[in-house]
């Protein structure tokens, strides 16, 4: 009696709390009557909801999700941005997994939650029902590690909500990746979980790990023409959003001299008579095609015919990709859409230990999947950048046991590449430029490693034919001043360069001089990249131009020790003209050397202690005065 009566009083509870929420939020009373009144005295369920930029965070979600069907769990998860957050306080456990992007900003599929979930106007107490826990996915090399799920756990408890454990802050840094802190935080999340709801630990039959869960749809193969119901133009599938259009590639350039070991591309795209804008700091996305070679070998290894049609079911309530044709070629599914050449993450050998048969493949599987085998799947897949396709041709005889059914349970999406981009619109009207370095590299595999998307950019030749990038734009990280008066130093060797090209284009249209750009690279002669644009805009006063040409002399010279000669320059700049200061690039060693170069030159110029010399270059970050953009 005692429990129906508490379960009661939280009902009435929940239900007020949802109208107010409702009413803030601006949904109906009608819908929040009918979600109120949908609700039962079921087993608790347990929601997880993601915020992913580049799929890992998604990918996580649905690995904890795969537990939660294993022990029979009434499990949904989505995106933060897919969830009715109004609805919130009526839920029993969620789980949120976060990612954190750029400068410690939320990813795109979670910018409406977070907006809400910020509003001052919510109660104090609106989650004081709630049971929940948060998992950040991030990278210790970036200066706000995890802020996203810090600051979101920071916010849940000030809005009364029971954290089930700390906070979990995944590190991609760590040598055994990000599972070295997820594995043990899921561990000590069931054990809380089970200790809160001790019957479901009795009552419920635990699945064996590696058996088999349904997939999360059905291929249903066409035999004929017949069969076809509705097919959409190719290209239009391939557009994300009414911002996105098909732009003609222009040109493919190589800016490097052909004797110098890196390849790097300057791409040119005709955007004329689209409703695309942007202003310097701004990205371009696009989304890769695997290899011709990759998905033929695909096909071969999974015995599909590339050819052949099939239209897609779901088997729950997961929506058909919106991206894929309907129907749709086995060809068009694996070219476009199955990141095939990713390196595959620990949930991919889980589920595919569920269709082995042979013994070996099987044992090394199993040990691949598991909690003590992790620094053996990094030494085999993560370290030595193994692909997907190369992991499927390691265990042929698992392999030939893959049902088509589970293929985009298998393989990712492929997801969408940022560049910042290299033009301004004032310098150069209906163009859009971007900077791109060919990745490829050896390890101990004998084939190079190649980036997915600078190859498939680098293979396009618009001097054959015409060829169409599905692009669009987003508004980047780096913000750049209005006032014409204020000076801008930038700081971007290699491709770092990209973005403050496009500023430099951007404000010398606008008559502003104030410019000072620190450029590195290699050579003088064979990566000085728009060296004939720079002489010019010296020429004509628009720029001041300090350089670091680290091979054409026996000592190293970087960005960061042309910052420190040049610290009375820097001092004045940024004291007595407000200055902003700016970082693009590499994220591994740069970005560090810059700032301590930078606090070099507030100690001798300012000559205060390394102390107060840290806490300027903070409080340059904090007013947006110091910006940083930089990729690993």
């Amino acid at each position: 009696m005692e429990y129906v009566t508490k379960y009661i009083l939280r009902k009435v509870f929940n239900h007020l709390m949802l109208c107010l929420i409702t009413y803030i939020s601006n949904y109906t009373i009608a819908d929040t009557l009918c979600y109120s009144f949908s609700c039962n005295m079921s087993d608790p369920a347990l929601l997880i909801l993601y915020g992913s930029q580049t799929g890992t965070a998604q990918d996580t979600a649905q690995r904890i999700a795969r537990q939660a069907k294993r022990r029979k769990l009434q499990v949904r998860t989505m995106p933060l941005d897919c969830y009715n957050v109004a609805t919130l306080i009526s839920e029993s456990t969620v789980i949120f997994v976060c990612a954190t992007t750029g400068q410690g900003d939320p990813p795109d599929n979670m910018r409406i939650f977070w907006r809400f979930i910020f509003k001052k106007s919510l109660p104090a107490g609106s989650l004081c029902q709630l049971d929940c826990a948060v998992l950040g996915l991030g990278d210790s090399s970036y200066p706000k590690f995890n802020f996203v799920a810090k600051k979101l756990q920071k916010r849940l408890v000030q809005l009364g909500a029971s954290m089930l454990l700390p906070i979990g802050l995944a590190d991609d840094q760590h040598e055994l990746g990000s599972d070295a802190v997820i594995d043990p935080w899921l561990a000590a999340f069931w054990q809380k979980f089970y200790t809160l709801h001790p019957s479901l630990k009795f009552c419920c039959t635990m699945i064996i790990s590696h058996n088999r869960l349904p997939p999360s749809y059905t291929f249903h193969f066409l035999d004929n023409a017949s069969d076809v119901t509705w097919q959409a133009n190719p290209a239009e599938q391939t557009l994300p959003s009414s911002s996105s259009l098909l732009a003609k590639l222009l040109s493919n350039i190589r800016v490097t001299d052909v004797s110098h070991f890196q390849d790097v591309r300057l791409f040119q795209f005709d955007i004329t008579g689209s409703n695309i804008e942007y202003t310097a700091g701004d990205v371009v996305m696009m989304r890769p095609c695997n290899a011709v070679d990759d998905v033929q070998q695909f096909c071969q290894l999974l015995r599909l015919d590339p050819e052949s049609r099939f239209t897609l079911r779901p088997t729950d309530s997961t929506p058909v990709p919106t991206r894929l044709l309907h129907p749709c070629t086995v060809r068009h599914l694996v070219e476009t859409y199955l990141d095939i050449a990713a390196v595959p993450r620990r949930s991919f050998f889980e589920l595919l230990l569920t269709f082995a048969t042979n013994e070996l493949e099987r044992e090394k599987l199993l040990e691949f999947s598991s909690a003590a085998g992790q620094d053996d799947l990094h030494a085999y897949c993560n370290r030595p950048r193994r692909t997907a396709l190369e992991v499927l041709a390691d265990f042929p005889h698992t392999t030939a046991e893959i049902k088509v059914d589970y293929l985009l349970d298998l393989f990712p999406e492929i997801q969408p590449r940022s560049f910042s981009i290299a033009s301004s619109l004032k310098a150069l009207p209906n163009r859009l430029q971007i900077l791109v370095a060919v990745v490829s590299y050896k390890t101990k595999l004998y084939k190079p490693r190649k980036g997915l998307c600078s190859n498939w950019l680098a293979s396009l030749d618009p001097n054959k034919e015409d060829i169409y990038v599905p692009l669009w734009v987003k508004k980047g990280t780096l913000k750049f001043p209005r006032d014409e008066d204020t000076p801008v130093i930038m700081v971007g060797p290699g491709t770092g360069v990209a973005p403050f090209r496009s500023a430099i284009q951007e404000r010398t249209a606008d008559g502003i001089t104030g410019n000072v750009l620190f450029f590195g690279c290699r050579s003088q002669s064979k990566d000085f990249f728009f060296r004939a644009e720079w002489e010019k805009k010296i020429k004509a006063r628009q720029l001041t131009l300090l350089t670091a040409f680290s091979r054409d002399q026996e000592d190293k010279v970087y960005v960061q020790h042309r910052i420190s000669e040049n610290a009375e320059l820097l001092m004045d700049l940024i004291t007595n003209k407000n200055a902003f200061f700016y970082i693009a690039g590499n994220a591994k060693e740069m970005p560090s050397g810059v700032r301590d170069a930078l606090k070099g030159v507030f100690q001798q110029q300012g000559t205060v202690s390394a102390e107060d010399a840290e806490k300027m270059v903070n409080a340059m970050e904090q007013s947006g005065r110091l910006q940083s953009e930089t990729w690993s």
